[in-house]
């Protein structure tokens, strides 16, 4: 499943970046509640889970949090791990919005940077992150293979990197009760509470067709991450994958 398959599902002349950077401005009032709402609140406990797979043979001060929204994970992340910086980046100029709002509630100004970036060309130097994350984001790079590039392009030697994305589950009972969730019922409470008929449908169609479990690990490996490791949860609903930039890594 090539990720640039996935361009089909955003059906606009515009490109699938610029037209996924829409559709999340357009939802972004409602993005959080819908996140807890629909996932009965087990997306917190994700991203928990997620923070703590950080552990790297470094110290980590600097970390990137690439398609950041709201900033939910950068928050998480400031939470657990208190580095000395964590810089967010996202297309979506609406959900960015809504995380400045979060991070200066909070008083963490200073913690935590978010702004505009495009996962695919990050303007970063090589080796400036101990830490590179991203939460339920890969999937809607236009380009997987070139964002995971840049993503360890930015990562130190003996860095980490952590991913936490939406899976298909394998168990024969599991699936297709999932399948039915994601496809019949998010759709619907997703359209009702966000008057959003159509990005909720993006949603399951962008999980259905991403690559995940052993061929995510494969695409990761070949774009130079070593040790990579896959963590199913809550029944394989989502994955944590993680990976190291290891050359010359003394660990």
């Amino acid at each position: 499943m090539n990720s640039d398959n996935n361009k089909e599902i955003v059906s606009d002349s515009l490109g699938k970046r610029t037209a996924v950077a829409q559709m999340f401005d357009k939802i972004a009032w409602r993005y959080d509640f819908l996140n807890h709402f629909l996932s009965f609140n087990i997306d917190k406990r994700w991203r928990n889970k997620a923070v703590k797979e950080l552990s790297t043979p470094l110290q980590i001060d600097h970390v990137l949090d690439v398609a950041t929204g709201t900033a939910d994970l950068a928050l998480t992340i400031q939470k657990i791990i208190k580095p000395k910086h964590i810089t967010g980046i996202d297309i979506s100029e609406g959900m960015l919005a809504i995380g400045r709002k979060k991070i200066e509630k909070k008083g963490l100004e200073k913690q935590i940077t978010i702004q505009y970036g495009d996962s695919e060309d990050l303007l970063f130097n090589e080796k400036t992150f101990d830490a590179v994350t991203v939460a339920f984001g890969v999937r809607n790079f236009e380009h997987l293979e070139k964002g995971l590039n840049e993503m360890y392009r930015t990562l130190k030697t003996c860095g980490k990197v952590v991913i936490l994305e939406f899976s298909i589950p394998k168990n024969k009972i599991i699936r297709p009760l999932f399948q039915f969730y994601f496809f019949r019922i998010l759709p619907f409470f997703g359209r009702l509470f966000s008057n959003d008929s159509y990005a909720y449908k993006y949603l399951p169609k962008s999980v259905h067709s991403f690559p995940h479990g052993t061929e995510f690990k494969e695409i990761m490996e070949k774009c130079g991450f070593s040790e990579v490791k896959i963590t199913p949860l809550t029944c394989g609903i989502v994955t944590i994958y993680t990976g190291i930039r290891s050359e010359e890594c003394e660990l």
